[in-house]
């Protein structure tokens, strides 16, 4: 490479390597995801196409980095968890950062049409990105439990502040005056007695937010198995979740899964096996 006087500039430029043997998690939230998805004509209190947008795009960055064993994602944000033993771009903090977010972030925009049809992007979404390690396993499980823990408060407020102003007539100050102070119990009360609406009934899909695993999936008439990448909406505070998803922590290759016959494959699954047809597995031996 050819020298010039201007290269000392160079030694301007810092890098940050992160501790080796910790969790790394990559978190990516959106910035000013009301008003994006006010401008947009989100549903609320929930919009599952924005919901299947934000999977499909941490999906994408899944796909591309295999030291990612799980992420979760709720609302307008995704955590993404590599492994301790990663060495993806020799540990370099702006690097992982960087790289994940801009795919992140272009899959997110590259996909949009498949999943709002006519309606077209108004302006660019945003998401910033940060970067959090955690020594121990305990320290890692605590932190998807935060998130979900997060999710299911969020979501509970959501829900009925929405149906307050949607269907009780209550305009949006009013809604949050009223709410002002309540507690899980209380918000239930008020879903139940004034909506008709028990809470425990939700989909899960909106309480818990969604996980992403790599699994080897399976059909109940072949032997023949593909990993993919499957979205589950389940407790993860609890320890079950751990025990039976073990290769997590372990660090061990993904787990057979059998996909329920009587269950239709969703999109994220069905795109990543190139079908079209519910309820069909076609998939060829990796």
């Amino acid at each position: 490479m050819a020298k010039s006087k201007f290269e000392y500039v160079r030694e301007f430029e810092s890098e940050e390597t992160l501790l080796p043997n910790c969790w790394i998690v990559v978190r990516i939230d959106g910035k000013a995801f009301h008003k994006f998805s006010a401008k947009h004509n989100f549903d609320k209190p929930n919009d599952l196409r924005a919901i299947s947008l934000m999977n499909k795009a941490a999906a994408c960055v899944m796909q591309e980095y295999k030291d990612i064993v799980i992420a979760y994602g709720q609302s307008d944000e995704y955590s993404f968890v590599l492994r301790k033993v990663c060495t993806l771009y020799n540990r370099r903090k702006s690097k992982i950062m960087t790289y994940i977010n801009s795919l992140f972030t272009s899959s997110y925009v590259y996909h949009w049409h498949n999943y709002f049809n006519e309606k077209k992007l108004k302006y660019p979404p945003c998401f910033d990105a940060r970067v959090i390690l955690y020594p121990t396993d305990q320290n890692l499980k605590d932190y998807l439990s935060w998130r979900q823990a997060d999710c299911h408060i969020n979501n509970l407020y959501n829900t009925t502040f929405w149906n307050l102003v949607l269907k009780g007539g209550l305009t949006p100050v009013e809604a949050e005056k009223k709410l002002c102070g309540t507690v899980s119990s209380d918000k239930n009360e008020i879903l139940f007695s004034e909506f008709d609406i028990n809470y425990n009934n939700e989909p899960e899909v909106f309480k818990k937010g969604t996980i992403l695993l790599r699994k080897k999936l399976t059909h109940t008439n072949s032997d023949k198995y593909k990993t993919v990448i499957l979205p589950f909406h389940i407790d993860l505070i609890k320890e079950e979740f751990w025990e039976r998803n073990s290769e997590v922590i372990q660090m061990e290759t993904c787990q057979k899964y059998e996909w329920p016959e009587d269950l239709p494959l969703p999109d994220l699954v069905s795109s990543q096996l190139h079908i079209n047809v519910k309820n069909k597995v076609d998939i060829e031996a990796d």
